[in-house]
């Protein structure tokens, strides 16, 4: 656990040198997305849903990973969506017992949605999948949270 600590530590200091940076929000979220898919062994697929919150309708924005066919999804509609809706994390440690699912693909066993707010309102959503069961840990929640509220500033 302690190593994990560290690699999460040393992963949040490139992160806020990427939100730091000169670039476009487009880019920096693209370059996050690999940040976090190249370095956490059990992040398979990582992006950015933004959000509309006058049409209560999420909009896939850029990710690392397997296409999606959920290009749009509506507030309450999915656990993304959900997360939007309730604006708080959900972590899915075994996405085959959940009802309210969209399945972006067959391997995918667990989900964690974090909002990313702005002046209260969502405005966006970091989304990763796992292809394995329970990867998610309560470090890897607090890690995610910090990303996102450091990801608030960009947008």
């Amino acid at each position: 656990m302690t190593f994990k600590k560290e690699e999460f530590k040393n992963l949040l200091q490139q992160v806020k040198e990427i939100t730091d940076s000169s670039k476009g929000k487009e880019e920096k979220l693209n370059q996050i997305c690999q940040l976090l898919k190249d370095n956490v062994p059990y992040y398979n697929w990582v992006g950015f849903y933004l959000a509309d919150e006058s049409k209560k309708e999420l909009f896939l924005g850029p990710f690392v990973g397997e296409p999606t066919e959920h290009t749009r999804i509506k507030f309450g509609q999915g656990i993304c969506g959900q997360a939007a809706e309730h604006k708080e994390i959900f972590v899915i440690q075994d996405v085959t017992k959940e009802t309210n699912y969209l399945s972006c693909s067959p391997k995918v066993k667990a989900e964690i949605v974090i909002p990313i707010f702005k002046d209260k309102g969502i405005v966006g959503e970091l989304d990763i999948d796992s292809h394995k069961f329970s990867p998610f840990t309560e470090e890897d929640r607090k890690f995610l949270k910090t990303v996102c509220e450091s990801l608030s500033k960009i947008f």
